[in-house]
């Protein structure tokens, strides 16, 4: 985008920043640009997850290999835990929390059984759930306690909650109850034993840090724990802080979180579903190790897209599309590496993917302006251009604008010349005015045939025109294109005298002289000013042509050198033989004609006057010129052959050479 006017540049990079800054900046408040920001977390979590625990947490498990063992069907009887409970005392268990809420009674001998252990035990925590109920006049969550009676016996309760997020039901938000199952866990192991374990309180919104996928603690199975004298080593929980819970497989569906199995963000990215119980185990990691996520204000998600489209504003104003795509990679890496410090070194979670997608925004901003204002000065010049040559050299040089320097190369090409008849006396009895309008009126329509013929128009000299085909673009049919269009622009002459005629303007006529020759072509001139145009003595030869048409009364003559090119798509009739000044050498030269009976009698009477059969040659030049009534050619060959009968015989000439012309 090229800085022509600096305020105006500076107004269009500081309209498209706010429309960016704008659209981005509210669609980050969104919920389907929340989706793809958590999907940006859940990777970091992924990527940082250490993958091993550090905190003496042991999960026992009630999977389905304790079901086959065991031989009972769910749910077990409540002297299962009870035995549980003692062995895991027996074994140095710190703490036992059961993920299990007991809020029915069962028999009173298995509850007495359980409040038994749990009074031996003395380091026993329950939990407390929740439930939804609807009645015909509301619809609530339920808090459900244990029984009492255990509670009685020395168990406290931690309520068992798990806040996922609506978009897609992950879990990554912390318990944040006051009396949650992990805040109640710790409260337990620092009366048990103090300063055991150093905590800060994550605070609310906090996020779980979780430390691998499903099944990164270590896992005993219920059945195991049973007997762990026989099945597990002596310490396999000494000083354990134990989590009891379910560890059933179900297939992977959201619906299941009621079954106690949630997502997280190691959900099918090589990690299945989560049980409850780990998900507290992770909450239970990252309080014990303070690296809970926090969020950053939704404010500085605003500032980092401000921050990003005012750096796309300043660098890209003026438009450079590799040092502008640069910026733009730029931008987005130092706000991906931001990120990733903040959430890995900072336990901060700076969601930067609004600000990365403006700046890819604001680069196809700016560079969807600059390409429209390119495409914007590309048409301007397309249509001055397109004023002098056919469309198809126009895109030849539009697509490579480097052809638009000084040089030349040698070509084939067809020249045309042509100018208005006495126009220099003529425009002496006219005014100016009325000069300019027959000129323009002429070099419009002229112009515009040659055009749809592919000629280009290399320049108007006075009230003449020269034109060329084969240059720039190769044109095979060069030759035929340049008569046909010679023969439509006289066709033309007819319709414009009619019309000036009408406007009572004097009528014109036109010469038009055509030849194909190797000539240079290219931008001559000089460094600052230059033409495309071609030069050599064929495109003289040309202009000479044009001239030539005086002395035969002829419209169009066209040379040998192009007629051979024809091969008959544009009937000719020959002319003579010429030199013309400045030459040595003959050219054959010829005039368009429609009339095949014409072209063959004019045939045969000019080689009748070339082998000086004057006899013949008379009696066939009087048949052309009773086909034709006024026919210049024909009076001029009756005169030579009238002279030719009294002149000496050595003084006979094949071809006219010509002084002046």
């Amino acid at each position: 985008m090229k800085e022509r006017n600096p305020a105006l540049a500076w107004r269009t990079a500081f309209a498209i920043a706010a429309c960016v800054a704008a659209f981005f900046g509210a669609l980050s408040f969104g919920g389907p640009w929340r989706s793809l920001e958590l999907e940006g977390f859940d990777a970091m979590t992924r990527a940082t997850a250490t993958r091993t625990s550090t905190v003496p947490i042991t999960i026992v498990g009630i999977d389905e290999p304790s079901l086959a063992q065991l031989g009972h069907q769910w749910p077990w009887p409540r002297s299962y835990y009870a035995k549980l409970i003692d062995q895991l005392s027996k074994s140095g268990a710190l703490l036992i929390a059961l993920d299990i809420v007991f809020s029915e009674p069962s028999t009173p001998a298995e509850d007495k059984a359980l409040a038994d252990a749990i009074r031996r035990a003395g380091n026993v925590i329950v939990v407390s759930g929740r439930e939804f109920r609807q009645t015909a006049h509301s619809q609530q969550w339920i808090r459900i306690d244990p029984l009492p009676m255990f509670t009685d016996a020395g168990a406290t309760n931690g309520f068992y909650a798990v806040y996922f997020d609506a978009e897609d039901q992950v879990v990554r938000e912390m318990p944040r109850d006051v009396d949650t199952f992990w805040r109640e866990i710790l409260r337990r192991a620092a009366k048990k034993i103090p300063d055991l374990l150093s905590v800060r309180d994550p605070g609310p919104d906090a996020m779980i840090r979780y430390v691998g996928p499903d099944h990164t603690f270590p896992y005993v199975s219920f059945y195991q724990a049973l007997d762990a004298a026989h099945d597990l080593p002596p310490d396999a929980f000494r000083d354990q802080i134990v989590l009891v819970g379910r560890d059933l497989s179900v297939t992977l569906d959201v619906r299941m979180a009621q079954g106690d199995l949630f997502r997280t963000p190691f959900t099918g990215r090589g990690g299945g579903l989560m049980p409850g119980v780990e998900i507290h185990a992770n909450a239970l990691e990252t309080a014990v190790r303070g690296n809970a996520i926090r969020r950053t204000l939704p404010v500085w998600n605003v500032l980092a897209i401000l921050a990003a489209v005012a750096a796309c504003a300043a660098g890209m104003r003026k438009w450079r599309p590799l040092v502008s795509g640069g910026l733009a990679l730029a931008i987005i890496a130092f706000l991906a590496a931001l990120e990733w410090l903040l959430f890995g070194r900072a336990d901060t979670w700076l969601p930067a993917g609004a600000a990365m997608a403006s700046t890819v925004a604001a680069y196809g901003g700016f560079g969807g302006v600059a390409f429209l204002a390119e495409r914007r000065r590309r048409d301007e010049m397309r249509r001055a251009f397109a004023l002098y040559v056919s469309s198809e050299v126009v895109d030849h040089v539009m697509a490579d604008p480097e052809r638009l320097k000084l040089g030349g190369e040698r070509r084939e090409i067809t020249a045309l010349f042509s100018d208005l008849q006495g126009f220099t006396a003529l425009s002496e009895q006219l005014d100016a005015e009325q000069v300019a309008r027959i000129l323009n009126l002429h070099f419009t329509r002229a112009t515009a045939v040659i055009k749809r013929h592919g000629g280009s128009v290399n320049r108007f000299m006075g009230d003449g025109i020269m034109a060329t085909w084969g240059a720039p673009l190769d044109d095979p049919g060069q030759a035929v294109h340049a008569c046909r269009a010679a023969c439509e622009v006289q066709e033309d002459m007819h319709a414009l005298r009619a019309r000036l005629v009408a406007d009572g303007l004097p009528p014109i006529h036109l010469r038009i002289g055509i030849h194909t020759s190797v000539a240079v072509v290219g931008n001559l001139g000089s460094s600052d000013r230059f033409d495309y145009t071609a030069i050599g003595d064929g495109v003289n030869l040309a202009a000479r042509l044009e001239g030539v048409n005086k002395l035969y009364g002829t419209g169009i003559l066209v040379s040998g050198e192009t007629v051979g090119r024809l091969r008959g798509a544009v009937p000719m009739r020959a002319v003579d033989r010429v030199i013309v000044k400045g030459k040595t050498e003959a050219v054959e030269i010829f005039t368009p004609c429609a009339d095949p009976a014409l072209a063959d009698v004019n045939a045969r009477a000019i080689a009748a006057w070339r082998e000086r059969r004057w006899d013949d040659a008379e009696a066939l030049w009087k048949q052309v010129a009773a086909l034709r009534a006024d026919d210049s050619i024909a009076r001029i060959y009756l005169e030579r052959v009238a002279a030719a009968r009294v002149a000496p015989a050595a003084a006979w000439r094949d071809a006219i050479e010509l002084e002046k012309l």
